[in-house]
């Protein structure tokens, strides 16, 4: 995901964040419009941009995460390896769907739902929830 150049893993992590959870929360919307394709003007037009972002935000998401613990301090990394490598392995596999998604010719709003109820994308998305309030509290440098 191209962040600023100004930005460093903090920022970084909160654009990806950002990125997922509006992707799914316009998914979930989608989801429930009935569409049997995303071909028609009006609402069904974005969800492969929303879909796109989504992708490009897991890309590389452990590297970030681990960059934003390290912010925190090394022992943190050490300690909390584990977690960091399922959530590399998570968002490897949620990518993997939404790229399945992608590669349709059609999206159609059941489609979405699926990919909305996949264990992978949910236990992406926990994942993301957890990162994300315990790396938001501050450390002793404000990072």
């Amino acid at each position: 995901m191209s962040t600023e150049l100004n930005t460093g893993p903090k920022e970084d992590l909160q654009a990806r964040v950002d990125a997922i959870e509006a992707g799914y929360e316009f998914l979930l919307a989608y989801a429930a419009q009935g569409r049997s394709t995303d071909r028609n003007a009006g609402a069904g037009h974005n969800v492969r941009e929303f879909l796109g972002n989504m992708e490009q935000a897991l890309t590389g998401l452990g590297d970030v995460v681990r960059a934003r613990a390290g912010q925190r301090g090394a022992a943190l990394v050490a300690d909390c390896g584990a977690f960091f490598d399922a959530v590399e392995d998570d968002a490897r596999k949620a990518r993997a769907v939404i790229r399945l998604v992608l590669a349709q010719q059609d999206i159609s709003s059941q489609l979405v739902d699926n990919l909305n109820g996949n264990i992978h994308v949910r236990a992406m998305l926990m994942d993301l929830f957890v990162v994300d309030e315990a790396l938001k509290s501050k450390d002793s440098t404000g990072s």
